[in-house]
């Protein structure tokens, strides 16, 4: 019996370390050919540097304008995931604890409108952002943002008030809090595992979009990280080894959040999938 436990035990470690590898290796080949000249990255892909050539790197982080980028990118997403987070669960809470037609009925276009593709709302996104003139507007880049994940995020809410007790908020009230201050005090705190997963997946959503901004802004000085790397991009010839450089910078931020919120981020998805 140990024996056949140990052949599994080898079996599914095999499998994980292979998935791991399969993972990996593009990034690693990424991060490899970031430090060669263009000559070498052309020559053989899968090959060592020669030398380590770090201004890749720095030529890179000129082109780009990579603080003015960065900083770009987290004003968008700090604005798109907080306010999706707030209106996302008050609408949540509200749906979940209303139990008419109506509510149904909204709940269900929210739900419904999950199944759209952007393909077919980009024009017609875009006409609105010029109609309201926010176009090449950072803040109104986060607002559509909001309008495009808030379906999920209330679905998400929607779904984990339900474990929540109504007999909590029941006794609130007759103690004399109002509804806004039973969202703010009592049942926010308690959707902190679903938030957590909201503003992950979120986060790492309009981090790494690349269309939307596109369509969106075309002026330089409001470009996000991904589309200051299309920038590199020539008509005849391309940069590729800052462009790689370029990949890896994007994505160095993001890999410091999840290691610093490491614990916070799986604490709350393991919470949420516990009471969920």
């Amino acid at each position: 019996m140990k024996l056949k436990q140990k052949a599994g035990n080898i079996i599914v470690y095999s499998i994980l370390i292979l998935l791991l590898i399969y993972w990996l290796f593009p990034l690693f080949i990424a991060i490899l050919n970031s430090f060669k000249t263009n000559g070498e990255l052309l020559t053989n892909v899968l090959s060592l540097p020669k030398e380590l050539q770090f201004e890749n790197y720095f030529r890179t982080f000129e082109k780009m304008n990579y603080a003015r980028s960065l900083m770009n990118t987290v004003i968008v997403a700090s604005i798109g995931v907080s306010l999706m987070i707030l209106f996302s669960a008050m609408a949540g809470w509200r749906l979940a604890r209303t139990k008419t037609k109506l509510s149904t009925f909204i709940f269900g276009l929210f739900v419904f409108s999950m199944l759209v593709p952007f393909s077919s709302i980009m024009i017609p996104l875009y006409k609105t952002m010029l109609m309201f003139n926010i176009n090449n507007s950072l803040i109104g880049l986060g607002l559509v943002y909001v309008g495009l994940g808030v379906s999920m995020a209330i679905f998400l809410y929607h779904g984990f008030v339900k474990s929540i007790p109504k007999e909590i908020e029941e006794s609130a009230l007759m103690d004399g809090c109002r509804p806004f201050q039973i969202f703010i005090y009592i049942i926010f705190p308690l959707l902190k595992p679903v938030t957590v997963t909201v503003c992950i997946t979120n986060v790492l959503w309009i981090w790494n979009d690349f269309l939307l901004p596109l369509i969106a802004l075309s002026k330089n000085e409001k470009y996000t990280l991904l589309l200051s790397t299309n920038t590199l991009f020539g008509q005849y010839s391309s940069d590729w080894s800052a462009i790689l450089s370029a990949l890896i910078l994007a994505a160095i931020p993001v890999i410091v959040f999840y290691a610093i919120f490491q614990k916070s981020i799986l604490k709350g998805i393991s919470e949420g999938a516990t009471k969920g």
